[in-house]
């Protein structure tokens, strides 16, 4: 299997799930084999460790085991980020592929499919990983928030998603950057454990501080929409003459901020619809304020 799109949209997540489910925790640590960006990705890897373990006999299951997992008769090689590996790699992966199919399944994770050798994409079953949509991630950030008992101000759990543009890794990174910087409670009468969120719970009674819309895009290091909707309020055109100096003191004060272009035009692209996103950028090219402005403060 070959799956690829953009990071924190459950590729990894997802195989990793199925394995456990497919063998359980004590068959897992025999029939699974998992190298991620870590490891060295040469054709050294292929040729050793990764043929060493498609060639070993499969490990017998238990009838304990074979009653609460199905245990098919094969292992799984996990390769998380296989575009990083090299085309000779690439090229002997695909002779080992070949050769112990029998017992040995392949799962390859990667963000760019282009990046993988076409004699090795043509052997596997492609699963393309959208970005999830915002109404899921909503959810499940909310549901984090409420078992963790963090407290979020309305309209967190959105800025929360535009700021991580679809990856909800990114997203949970911020919500618990966030709770951290605010001091965020831990739920009454949860006791902290490993897998609790990591944040400060100075005020054990529940005084802790609500995760804002500003805390989010301080630590997610973005442009605040109203700086946005201001710049793009002011390169509506309302009037001769005036037009450069507004746009100039707008763009002054990004630079004044430490904004860059790139970011800004980025931000544009995800506020705007496709039509208005056209109508912008046609604005902007039209009038040559904005890029001269740009430009000449070398942004």
């Amino acid at each position: 299997m070959l799956f690829y799109g953009p990071p924190g949209t459950g590729k990894t997540s997802t195989i990793l799930a199925l394995a456990k489910e497919l063998y359980g925790p004590d068959l897992y640590r025999t029939r699974v084999l998992e190298l991620n960006a870590s490891d060295e990705r040469g054709i050294s890897i292929v040729r050793d460790k990764i043929k060493n373990f498609a060639r070993m006999q499969l490990s017998i299951p238990t009838a304990s085991q074979k009653a609460q997992y199905p245990c098919p008769p094969y292992k799984i090689i996990i390769l998380d980020e296989a575009d990083s590996m090299t085309q000779d790699a690439q090229s002997a992966l695909r002779r080992t592929m070949e050769t112990y199919s029998r017992i040995t399944r392949f799962c390859l994770i990667c963000n760019y499919v282009t990046r993988i050798i076409d004699p090795l994409a043509s052997r596997c079953s492609k699963f393309r990983f959208k970005s999830l949509d915002q109404g899921n991630a909503v959810r499940r950030c909310e549901e984090i928030a409420k078992l963790e008992g963090v407290r979020l101000e309305d309209g967190a759990v959105e800025a929360l998603i535009r700021c991580s543009e679809g990856d909800l890794r990114k997203a949970i990174t911020f919500l618990q950057s966030a709770a951290r910087l605010v001091g965020g409670a831990v739920k009454k009468g949860k006791k902290k454990g490993d897998d609790d969120m990591d944040v400060d719970d100075d005020e054990e009674k529940g005084k802790g501080g609500v995760v804002t819309i500003k805390s989010i895009e301080d630590i997610a290091g973005v442009i605040p929409e109203a700086t946005i909707q201001t710049l793009l309020k002011t390169i509506q055109p309302a009037g001769k003459g005036a037009y450069y100096d507004r746009v100039a003191k707008v763009v002054t004060d990004l630079v004044a901020d430490g904004w860059s272009a790139t970011q800004v035009i980025g931000q544009v692209r995800l506020l705007s619809s496709p039509s208005s996103l056209h109508d912008h950028v046609e604005q902007i090219t039209n009038e040559l304020c904005f890029y001269l402005v740009i430009s000449r403060y070398h942004i």
